[in-house]
């Protein structure tokens, strides 16, 4: 398959980068001193679960210079959501898809508001990777998956030949039964992660091990689970008990990206996180309080480190 992954961090770099050394025909949409990286010295993967050094990368901030792929993956931050949305429009033929692998619940409207319902599918990217360097992508832990699928979980011909791509590079893979339960029940333990290990500055394991943090742990989870159900998804089972057995099941010590993102000094997801879980339970008159604090609390650091801040 031809596939375009615009974004070339963690995720669409570790992912793509597989998906090349498996013989797949993947061209990088990057910029900047990653970018030039890449040009010089290829692509670097260091994870436990096998090193990569792609020499020969195909590589560019112009996806014009591209043309039509198969599929075009997104794999930006939240906030350059807008820009690859229209860089994806020269990759476009009659039958590509176009799948968002970015946290968060919103991309596949976005991408709907923009393109005919027909490119858009729905995907989730399951994995702690980051640019450790300019043209070196680290994965952390052995954790390393995508979901994806029709919008409407309908069985593709392209859903299943990148299934098959995904196999052959030993990419665990899955599609869905529904891929919309899929994408919020990322969302929930994503969200929850974010949420307490930026505010504790701390790994997951100490925050489920004390009572008073535990708490405000499950609190923020329910509270997204009930707007989740006022959006109209339906869960089985405990969905609660069902989501807090997985982070149970993390690393000790496990952090989200957005910890290391508040302690470099970066730009924060937070108001797509918590933040989003809040304007949507307000709009759906569901009480999020613990949301709505986390999101207070951070929202001074969402542009990156203010000068007023204390180290």
């Amino acid at each position: 398959m031809r596939i375009a992954v615009i974004g070339a961090g963690g995720v669409g770099g570790y992912f793509g980068a597989r998906l090349s050394e498996a013989g797949e025909d993947v061209v990088f949409v990057a910029r900047g001193a990653h970018l030039d990286a890449m040009k010089r010295q290829g692509l670097k993967i260091y994870s436990a679960l096998g090193d990569m050094h792609l020499t020969n990368v195909q590589c560019t901030d112009n996806t014009h210079e591209i043309g039509p792929v198969d599929i075009v993956m997104i794999a930006v931050k939240l906030w350059a959501t807008d820009e690859a949305i229209q860089a994806a429009k020269p990759l476009l033929k009659a039958k590509t898809g176009i799948i968002s692998l970015q946290n968060g619940i919103l991309a596949e409207d976005k991408l709907k508001e923009t393109y005919p319902e027909k490119y858009v599918m729905g995907g989730v990217a399951n994995i702690a990777a980051l640019i450790e360097e300019p043209g070196v992508i680290r994965h952390n832990g052995n954790m390393a998956s995508l979901i994806f699928g029709e919008l409407d979980n309908s069985t593709s011909e392209r859903a299943q030949l990148l299934f098959n791509s995904c196999q052959a590079a030993n990419i665990k893979v899955e599609i869905p039964k529904d891929i919309n339960l899929a994408i919020w029940e990322k969302y929930i333990r994503l969200v929850t992660m974010s949420a307490m290990t930026t505010l504790c500055r701390m790994p997951i394991g100490p925050i489920r091990n004390d009572t008073e943090t535990r708490n405000l742990l499950v609190q923020i989870l329910s509270e997204i689970i009930e707007v989740a159900k006022a959006k109209g998804l339906t869960f089985g089972g405990n969905v609660v008990n069902d989501q807090l057995s997985i982070i149970d099941g993390y690393p000790p010590s496990m952090v989200a990206s957005m910890c290391g993102d508040l302690r470099r000094g970066y730009r924060l997801e937070v108001p797509w996180f918590s933040g989003t879980v809040a304007k949507l339970g307000e709009s759906l008159n569901i009480p999020t309080p613990a949301n709505a604090f986390v999101y207070t609390a951070l929202k001074l650091f969402e542009d990156g480190k203010p000068e007023e801040a204390q180290t």
